[in-house]
């Protein structure tokens, strides 16, 4: 992860700090205070220089990576808005003609009041979004009505789940996967489905978890799809060994729970004589940066009726299953709802995407979950979800 941007990551440890120094620092404290207050940018600096060389996407030691992004929210950003807030103010004094000689000693920066404000509002979001908001669970329910769905499934429970990322959920978290699982059980449902990345990078996170996944129980059974994570994309290119193993690893494990993993394949369940059918693609992305597998014409061959598509990302739905126009239903994951929200709003709200919570077109559509998990054990108003999915059949 720091591997791909270090100098980013330098500059932005370094450049509030240098702001700091020049405007405050040198100018009250004496040379051995300045140095003390220099010690976290050089701690950070120095984990830098350590992540960068790490070969994978995501570091074997986890733990150095989640103290070094932690470090990043309770020191960097504070001192980056401090910083934006001290000069916004200074430059806003300037502009208002109020630096003269005879002034000089009573002006005030304001903005370093907002600087002290904004730094304890980020200190906020920082420590309760890794160590309470994390944590949250919400069981979100949702009803989908359609005059295609079989009169045989009116009132057809489905339990959604995605993006459990269970190497985030090791060790002294795996209480969060055991009480997420309890709860899509207890929710007695004909199926329960997936949505993709169920690892951070490897296999290997599933070992500790295998037993529990496989005690997921739904009439029907459970169905997945991959997601970015799932495959090897993550992985260092000169890994070309482990990436041929790896990929197969995920997939057996996936199969010995019990899962029915779906690749551009779907399965068709039946009640009463009539029927419908659960669909999965592989991730279907930009082909850049994430994996771009997705075969809907292999996925829906020979399909009718009504069609429930999983797909991770939902990028995917306007650009493949849309123009396609067989699949009346898609659920989908891949964007943790952006694991934070302030005061309801999201940067998220920004972009022209579908990204979190229900979108229409036509006869078609979409559902986004906020997921389970994520690759950083963090959120703040964005809190971690199951979906229990209702379907309605209505009249035309």
């Amino acid at each position: 992860m720091i591997a791909r941007a270090p100098y980013l990551f330098l500059l932005l440890i370094l450049v509030p700090d240098l702001y700091l120094d020049l405007h405050y620092w040198r100018h009250r404290f004496a040379q051995q205070r300045r140095l003390l207050y220099w010690l976290p940018t050089v701690i950070q600096l120095v984990l830098t220089v350590i992540l960068t060389y790490e070969t994978h996407f995501i570091p074997d030691n986890i733990t150095l990576l989640y103290i070094y992004l932690l470090m990043m929210g309770l020191i960097t950003a504070p001192k980056w808005a401090y910083m934006l807030c001290s000069a916004a103010g200074l430059a806003l004094y300037k502009a208002r003609h109020l630096h003269s000689k005879k002034t000089e000693k009573k002006r005030k920066n304001y903005g370093n009041l907002v600087g002290v404000a904004a730094t304890m509002l980020i200190w906020y979001v920082v420590l309760y979004g890794a160590f309470v908001g994390f944590e949250k669970l919400e069981v979100n329910h949702q009803t989908y009505t359609s005059p295609d769905i079989p009169k045989a499934f009116d009132g057809y429970k489905i339990v959604l789940f995605s993006d459990a990322h269970v190497g985030t959920m090791s060790g002294n978290r795996q209480w969060l996967l055991q009480r997420a699982v309890d709860t899509m059980n207890a929710q007695h449902a004909d199926m329960i489905v997936f949505t993709g990345d169920l690892q951070n990078i490897q296999p290997e996170e599933l070992l500790e978890h295998k037993q529990l996944l496989s005690s997921l129980k739904a009439k029907d059974g459970v169905y997945s799809v991959l997601g970015n994570h799932d495959y090897d994309k993550y992985l260092h290119s000169g890994e070309e060994h482990h990436r041929v193993q790896r990929l197969p690893e995920l997939i057996r494990l996936e199969k010995q729970m019990g899962w029915q993993l779906l690749q551009n394949e779907h399965r068709t369940i039946s009640r009463g004589g009539q029927h419908i059918t659960i669909a999965g693609m592989e991730n279907d992305g930009d082909g850049n940066k994430f994996p771009q597998l997705g075969n809907i014409r292999k996925t829906l061959a020979n399909t009718n009726g009504f069609i429930i598509m999983l797909e991770h990302e939902p990028a995917s739905w306007r650009r493949t299953t849309v123009p396609d126009g067989r699949a009346q239903l898609t659920l989908s994951g891949h964007t943790h709802d952006m694991q934070f929200r302030l005061l309801g709003w999201s940067p998220m709200d920004m972009l022209n995407i579908e990204w979190n919570g229900w979108y229409t077109e036509g006869k078609q559509s979409l559902f986004v979950t906020a997921g389970l998990g994520g690759l950083i054990p963090f959120r703040f108003g964005a809190t971690g979800e199951i979906v229990v999915l209702k379907l309605e059949k209505v009249k035309r």
